[in-house]
This record gives structure tokens, sequence and C-alpha cells, in this order.
């Protein structure tokens, strides 16, 4: 009887497709991935608390097996009027019953990524995009460092001429997920009070021979209890400077790093305004050079103020207000064997004083990607295990890195070599404030604080890259990633900062992946 019904409702879509919409086209993309990967991406080893004994701080699977499939349906009237529907089954880790990877297979686990239609004012150059759908602020040089990422919203572009675009979109990325706790007087117990945020840009693309400059500003608008009660908010690390986590009164985080507060906290606004504003420019005048910068900064007003306790049980006033900026730069050249390039950023950092809240950028979705383990510059796809890359936003950072991308010896074969070092523009002094004595969130899990890592000037990182690209066939790609980070971040500075602790401690260690991933694309 099941198949029966199955039958019976294919064949109504059919009939309906074919008698009611003749003329429409329907076109099919999707993906499949499938990823092996052993490795481990912690720069933990062992941790050990006052009193008890040394344990390890990462006990998953060294090996990780996963897939993925993406499908993506556009039904196109016209030039003028198309929708899109983009499915994703996964990610599916293979064993794992929740992801539908275990015996049997049976999870609800197919998700709807985007869903829009496109539309043209007749007679004009304006072209509409309404629902979900991918939106990035404008970028060059290592990928966005604010917003990349699936969101519900509307864009209107606007053609001027051949060398001038305007683009308007709105966004609302969070609403109607708070609810409300008993005995809060503070939100009169109202389920989606005060809850959303809505994000307006504007963009001024410019094209000329050679050159791409596309300046644009966005203005945010965030409720006070747009992340309370709300764990699945990876924002919720990355907007604000020192912020209440969601559940509890009385803890803090700042980036990955977990951090004392009393339980004072005061709020400000009902609403808080956020600022960001940004200069790519891509350069091609000399041809093979390519050059790219983007200069970026964001401003997050105040959502309120609370007390703050260093490692001696000394009492700190802070503030939720962030502001910063950050500046990235690409150039490379293009020969027959391949192309080199050397890259960069510097981004701004927390100075000792939390009291004038933080001067890390704050950022939305951030998608950086100039290498490809700590940022997310190749195939970087599963929520679980060692085929994860993150995504970082640079706030807090600075790093230099060589690159030689795209080398090709043998036909349908490349390989892409990167090296690149990770430091840190935070304060040491910083590190006092951590609620554990190796609270500078050094986990690569994939939780909704992996936009951000805490480094002081005392920090940093090495990091490796090797990806090789095979091209099977037209539309299937070998790809094989290795990926290693040697970890120089300063214990000696996140020892002294808990002098006032009870003896907590841990033990460092490197990072590494290696990855084999099957991806078919149609």
């Amino acid at each position: 009887m099941k198949r029966l019904v199955t039958l019976l409702l294919a064949a109504g879509l059919v009939f309906s497709a074919a008698s009611g919409a003749q003329a429409i086209e329907f076109k099919a993309s999707g993906q499949w991935l499938m990823g092996f990967s052993a490795g481990n991406g912690n720069f933990l080893d062992k941790t050990r608390e006052h009193g008890q004994a040394s344990q390890k701080a990462d006990n998953n699977d060294v090996f990780t097996a996963a897939q993925r499939v993406r499908l993506q349906l556009d039904a196109v009237a016209s030039e003028n009027l198309s929708g899109t529907v983009y499915f994703e089954i996964g990610d599916t880790t293979w064993g794992h019953s929740g992801s539908g990877g275990a015996l049997g297979a049976d999870q609800t686990i197919v998700e709807i990524k985007r869903a829009y239609i496109d539309w043209a004012v007749p007679n004009t150059e304006l072209k509409v995009r309404m629902g979900l759908q991918g939106m990035a602020m404008p970028n060059a040089a290592g990928g966005s460092a604010i917003l990349d990422d699936d969101v519900a919203g509307v864009v209107a572009s606007y053609r001027v001429n051949d060398n001038v675009g305007v683009t308007l979109s709105w966004a609302r990325p969070y609403n109607d997920n708070y609810t409300a706790v008993n005995g809060d007087v503070s939100d009169n117990n109202k389920n989606n009070y005060l809850d959303n945020m809505d994000l307006i840009s504007l963009a001024v693309p410019l094209t000329f021979e050679g050159i791409e400059v596309t300046p644009w500003a966005m203005i945010g608008i965030i409720g006070q209890n747009t992340f309370r009660n709300n764990p699945n908010s990876r924002a919720w690390y990355t907007i604000s400077g020192y912020e209440q986590s969601y559940d509890s009164e009385n803890e803090l985080y700042v980036g990955n790093g977990r951090w004392n507060t009393t339980d004072n906290f005061k709020r400000r606004h009902a609403n808080s305004t956020a600022f960001w504003a940004g200069l790519p420019v891509k350069l091609t005048l000399w041809d093979p050079l390519n050059i790219e910068f983007d200069i970026n900064y964001g401003y997050l007003q105040s959502m309120g103020r609370g007390d703050m306790m260093d490692s001696y049980g000394n009492t700190k006033r802070y503030s939720t207000e962030r502001e910063g900026w950050l500046a990235k730069a690409l150039v490379e050249y293009k020969m027959d064997w391949g192309t080199p390039g050397i890259f960069g950023w510097y981004a701004s950092g927390d100075d000792s004083n939390p009291g004038n809240g933080s001067e890390r950028m704050p950022s939305v979705s951030p998608c950086g990607n100039f290498t490809s383990f700590m940022g997310d510059g190749n195939y970087g796809w599963s929520t679980t295990g060692n085929l994860y890359d993150r995504s970082l936003s640079y706030a807090g950072t600075w790093g230099v890195g060589l690159q030689v991308r795209d080398m090709s010896f043998i036909e349908d074969l490349k390989h892409t070599f990167r090296v690149a070092y990770w430091g840190g523009t935070n304060s040491p002094n910083m590190a006092k404030y951590a609620n554990n004595s190796w609270g500078w969130g050094s986990s690569y899990e994939a939780d909704y604080s992996d936009a951000e890592m805490y480094l002081t000037t005392n920090d940093g990182l090495l990091e490796f890259n090797l990806v090789n690209a095979y091209q099977m066939y037209e539309n299937f790609e070998v790809n094989l990633e290795l990926g290693y980070i040697v970890n120089f971040i300063d214990q000696d500075t996140w020892d002294r900062s808990q002098g006032g602790r009870l003896g907590d401690s841990y033990k460092k260690q490197d990072a590494w992946k290696a990855q084999l991933i099957f991806a078919y694309s149609f």
C-alpha cells in the first residue's frame, strides 16, 4: 500500500507538471561527496583539574567516514522569472544513527538549504531574488570575514551601465527563537520578544578593464533577546564583545574561550545597532599578475554591561561593545606550471581592559579561506570528525603565507601547497579572565564557536596544507588533502594568568589531518 501511494503521488506530479506548466524548463544540478579522514584537530592533549587525575582532552575517533548529497532544481519560465529549491541530504557520518549512517539508515536528514525565486521588473535592469539564499558580503583575498552563508532575505540588483551597478539587500538571520524564562521580569515572560536580527546592506560594484571595486556598507538591528536561550546561533560568539552564554546568567564566552563573570549583567538597550563596511579591490591590469586586497570595519553597540572576575578574584566591569578592523591581501603570478603567490592579513585585537569593550571586529557568519585547515580553502563539509574545516573571521589575529596554487605536471592532476603563520593581536592579560587554564578555545570541533580562535600576542600557529585534485572524469574528482599545524600557543602565558587558580593545568599538542574525498558533481 505504501509503495502504491508513492507511485500515485509521483504520477500526479508528472501529470500536473505536464498540463499546468508546459512552458517551464526544469534544470537539475547537484553534488555527491564521499569522504574518509584521519586526524586530530584538537590543540589540547591532556587536561588536569585540581585534585583529579590527568585525562585526555579529546576522545573522538581518529578515523571518520561521512557523506553528503546536495540536489538543486531550477524551474525556469524565462530569463525574467525562475524558482530554485536546493536540498541537502546529510551530513551523514557512517555508523552514526542520528545522522542516518547506522544500520538501517532510516533518519529524517533531508534539509531545505535554499528556496528562492528570481524575477525582473519588466522593461528595466532591476532584478530581485527573494527567499532562502546564499548571501555573501563583497570580498577579495581570503573570503568574507563578515558574512557568507545561507539566510532568508531579499536582494535587489540594478545595472546602471556596463561599469556601475547597485545592490540593496535585507536579510533576517534570526527571529522568533526566544523562549522566555519563568520569573524573568525584564521581558514579562513574553516569548519571541525583541529577538529579531535584521541586516540591511548596500553595495556599489564598479567594473572597469582590469579593475573591480565594490564599496559596501551594512547596518544591523539586534534585539536584546536574539541570542538568549538560543544555543544554535553561530553568530553568538562572533558578533558581541563579551556576552553571557545562552544557558546561564553567570558565564561568558570570548571567541572560543570560557570566561568568568558574576550574575550582575545589566542590559542597556531594547535593540542594539551594528555597522559594517568594506572595500574589496581586484586588479588584473598586469595579467598574469593578480592583486587583491580587502579592508573591513565593524562595530556593535553595547548590549549591556556586567562584572568579570579574574583568576585572583578581582572584579572588573566589562562592556559588550565590540569594534575592530581587518586588512587582507593576496598577490599571485600565473605561470604555465602553476600560480605562486603570497598572502597576509592583520586584524585588530583586544587590549587589556574589558571595560571599554572588545577591539576585535564583529562578524555574523564568516568564511575565511586563505588556508584549508584553519580556513575553508578546500572540501570542508562535514559537521563531525576530521572532515571539518574552520571558516575563521581572522578577528584578533594576523598572519602571512606563501602558496603555489594549481601546480600541474601530469594531465588532470593538480596540486596546491600552502604554508602560513598565524599570530595573535589580543593582549596576554586577557587570559587571566578565563575560568580555566585552557580556556583559549583550542578545540577544532564543529560547534557554534568555531569561527574564532582566541590568540594573544604571545601565541602562534604554523600551518601546512597540501591539496591534490585528480579529475578522473569530467564530473568526478578525487581529492586528497594533507594538513598539519604546529602549536606555538604559549602555555606559560595561560598558566601564569591562572595564578590564583587551584592548580588546573593542560598539555598542548599539534593538529593534523589527512582526508580523501570523492566528489561527483553535475
